[in-house]
């Protein structure tokens, strides 16, 4: 499914590309970037990631094994959401893209201390991501527009379970509600017949600490672990 997905997106995008390129393109919506606010809506995929600092480096077992490093699987999740743009001049625009974002993270833990049916842990992840966003673009080229995003965030985490008084020794993992993120990205916007049509691609970055330790100081699963922090790329498609 995913395949076929990447497939049609790839003609379709391609498609637009080249229907752009033509010496003498009709113009679409020519007074879409006018306006001084718009609104839109999004949706796309997410594929989220964990930035781990450790206390100590542990080395390797006698097998070779790394006592330090979590390792993280990631998948693809989905992002859905509302655009509000407000235009400042020709070039620049300050966005606000409040959504919902969903995705899920299998953390695998080194200690020796950890039994084996224990050592996998699935982190379910749904943020509601508050981002606002200065959008620079070029000039218009027949009915497509490049661009460059970047701005600052904070996403409420629902599946945190930071107020769980069980941690994972009781097999419950453990993050804090609010991160703050910086997000940096960039896109082509693609004048329609009826709408404008965006695709963009956009990495996000927490700079602060999502992590709740156990309650045991000295935790094989936490007790090494400095900080954590989500990564995160975002596949976009937006409709104004």
């Amino acid at each position: 499914m995913k395949k076929w997905f990447f497939i049609s997106l790839t003609l379709l995008i391609t498609n637009l590309v080249s229907a752009q390129f033509n010496e003498s393109p009709i113009l679409n919506k020519q007074n879409e970037d006018k306006k001084l606010l718009n609104w839109g809506y999004f949706l796309g995929l997410n594929q989220y990631d964990f930035k781990f600092d450790y206390k100590d480096e542990l080395g390797f077992d006698a097998s070779g094994k790394d006592l330090t490093t979590v390792q993280v699987a990631k998948s693809f999740g989905f992002n859905v959401g509302l655009i509000g743009e407000v235009r400042i001049n020709e070039f620049l625009d300050v966005r606000f893209e409040p959504g919902l974002h969903y995705g899920s993270r299998l953390l695998g833990f080194p200690s020796p201390l950890i039994e084996e049916d224990d050592a996998l842990v699935e982190v379910k992840s749904t943020y509601i991501n508050f981002p606002l966003l200065l959008k620079a673009s070029t000039r218009r080229y027949g009915n497509f527009k490049p661009f460059l995003l970047g701005g600052v965030s904070t996403g409420l985490n629902l599946g945190s379970n930071e107020e769980s008084l069980d941690d994972n020794e009781s097999g419950t993992f453990r993050m804090k509600k609010w991160v703050y993120n910086y997000e940096l990205g960039f896109g082509i916007d693609f004048y329609l017949e009826y709408f404008k049509f965006t695709p963009s691609i956009r990495g996000v970055f927490a700079i602060t600490d999502e992590l709740v330790p156990d309650n045991d100081p000295n935790s094989p699963f936490t007790g090494n672990i400095e900080s954590l922090k989500t990564r995160g790329i975002f596949i976009n498609f937006t409709f104004e």
